[in-house]
């Protein structure tokens, strides 16, 4: 989906459209390309234990804009939309996940859990032996990122 047509949609869903809102979709639209590029560079690198410097540095720009991508979309769009329909709401990001899940806005409140794990394992350190799967994971979750962009 083109990203006017994703504004055009979130904005239906956010009903009008203020420079939050509007400021809102066009990151997650930039992140949203950006992940897209760098998830199709990483899915063509085999990994192996023994990475050379480039791949290395393209998994870890892929995993960088996974968490960017992954923190735009809980904490500023489910947050906004939960707040228009709840102006309390007060929850935790695992209630904000649960309520993505039932106002359907997500397939999985579980997989978006696994991915906001995933996203401060990559922010932090970890060992050499669990990287590749770290990276294998990320590249296996990252369509559920790139449904709710097409979703918008």
């Amino acid at each position: 989906m083109a990203p006017k047509r994703q504004a055009v949609v979130f904005f239906a869903r956010m009903n009008s459209p203020t420079p939050l809102k509007i400021s809102i979709v066009g990151d997650l639209s930039k992140a949203r390309g950006h992940l897209e590029y760098s998830f199709n560079k990483a899915k063509q690198i085999q990994l192996v234990p023994e990475l050379d410097e480039s791949s290395l540095e393209c998994l870890e720009s892929f995993a960088s804009r996974f968490s960017r991508f992954s923190e735009i979309a809980v904490s500023k769009y489910f947050r906004s939309l939960i707040l228009q329909k709840d102006p309390g709401f007060r929850g935790s990001v695992i209630d904000l996940l649960n309520q993505a899940e039932k106002f359907a806005w997500i397939d999985s409140a579980a997989s978006w859990r696994r991915i906001r794990e995933l996203r401060n394992v990559a922010a932090h350190d970890y060992t050499s032996e669990d990287f590749l799967k770290l990276y294998k994971e990320l590249i296996a979750l990252t369509p559920h990122l790139l449904a709710l962009s097409l979703a918008l």
